[in-house]
C-alpha cells in the first residue's frame, strides 16, 4: 500500500512540479531581492532601521540598547551575512503566515463546523515532527529556498491561525450588539470592532509564529535554506564547536529580539485598547 502511495506521489511530482515551482517564483524573487537589500545595503543603515523599528514598536530603552548591543555582536563575530539572511526568509514567511493564516482564523471564528474541521488539522500541523515535512516537499520540489520558505511556513503558520480564531471569539457580546444596533455591516464590525479588539492577542499569535519560524531555521538549512541554520548543521557535521554556539547564540539573539519586541508592541496594544474604553 505504502509502495503503491509512494510511486503516486512520485508520478504527480514530475506531472506537476514545475508548473507548482513557476507558481512560486515571484515569491523566490521577491525573497531574494529583500534578502540582498539586506546584505547589501551598508551594515549601519540596517543596523539603525532595525533599531529604529524596534524602538517605536516597544518604547523600551533596554530592550532597543539590548537589541543595538546584540547586533553589534553579531557583526563582530561575523555573523552578519548569515543573520540577514535568517531576518529576510523569517520576515518573509511570517508576512506569508498572517496573510494565509489570518482569513483563515477570521472564517473559523464565524463557523462552529468550519473550526471542528480545521482544528484536527492544525493539531497534525502541529504536532508532527518537523523533518517529516521535509520528504514530499523536498519530493515535489527538490533542494532550494522554495522548498525551506514553504517548511517553515506550514510549520509556523497554526498559532496565527488558532489565536485570530480565539481572539475574534473573545469579543464581547455586547460590543458587537451595540455595532449591530448602530447598523453595521458585518465587514464593518470585522474592521472596526472585531480585528482592533483582539489585536492583543492576535499579535501573540504572530509571536508564537514568529518563534516557530525561527525553530525551523536549522532545519530548513538541510535543504538548502542558507542564514544561520547552515553553520549550526556544518558544526554538527564536523564537530565545530565554537561555530555552533556562536552562530546557535545568534538565532537565541533574533529569537530573543522578535520576541520581546511583539510582546512590547501587544501589551501597547493592550493598554490603548482599555485606556480608549476606560
Amino acid at each position: 500500500m505504502s509502495r503503491t502511495i509512494d510511486q503516486e506521489y512520485r508520478a504527480f511530482s514530475r506531472a506537476w512540479g514545475d508548473a507548482i515551482e513557476n507558481f512560486f517564483r515571484p515569491l523566490l524573487d521577491f525573497l531574494l531581492w529583500f534578502e540582498n537589500l539586506l546584505i547589501q545595503t551598508p551594515w549601519w543603515i540596517v543596523l539603525a532601521v532595525v533599531v529604529a523599528i524596534v524602538w517605536f514598536a516597544s518604547r523600551s530603552v533596554k530592550i532597543t540598547i539590548g537589541t543595538f548591543i546584540a547586533l553589534i555582536l553579531i557583526g563582530v563575530f561575523g555573523m552578519w551575512e548569515d543573520t540577514m539572511r535568517t531576518l529576510s526568509i523569517i520576515t518573509v514567511c511570517t508576512l506569508l503566515s498572517i496573510v494565509i493564516g489570518m482569513p483563515i482564523g477570521i472564517a473559523m471564528s464565524r463557523s462552529n463546523k468550519l473550526q471542528a474541521a480545521i482544528n484536527p488539522i492544525l493539531d497534525v500541523m502541529q504536532t508532527m515532527p518537523s523533518f517529516v515535512y521535509l520528504i514530499p516537499i523536498v519530493m515535489l520540489l527538490g533542494i532550494g529556498l522554495i522548498p525551506g520558505l514553504l517548511v517553515v511556513v506550514i510549520y509556523a503558520m497554526p498559532p496565527i491561525i488558532r489565536l485570530t480564531n480565539l481572539g475574534i471569539r473573545l469579543v464581547d457580546k455586547e460590543v458587537l450588539e451595540a455595532a449591530n444596533a448602530f447598523g453595521s455591516s458585518g465587514w464593518q464590525k470585522l474592521v472596526e470592532v472585531q480585528l482592533p479588539l483582539s489585536l492583543p492577542t492576535i499579535m501573540a499569535g504572530i509571536n508564537q509564529t514568529i518563534m516557530m519560524a525561527l525553530a525551523m531555521v536549522v532545519v530548513a538549512s538541510l535543504i538548502g535554506v542558507r542564514g544561520l541554520g547552515q553553520p549550526v548543521l556544518q558544526a554538527i557535521t564536523n564537530q565545530y564547536f565554537t561555530q555552533g554556539v556562536l552562530n546557535g547564540l545568534a538565532i537565541v539573539a533574533i529569537a530573543i529580539i522578535f520576541d520581546r519586541t511583539s510582546q512590547a508592541y501587544g501589551k501597547r496594544l493592550q493598554r490603548h485598547r482599555e485606556a480608549s474604553h476606560g
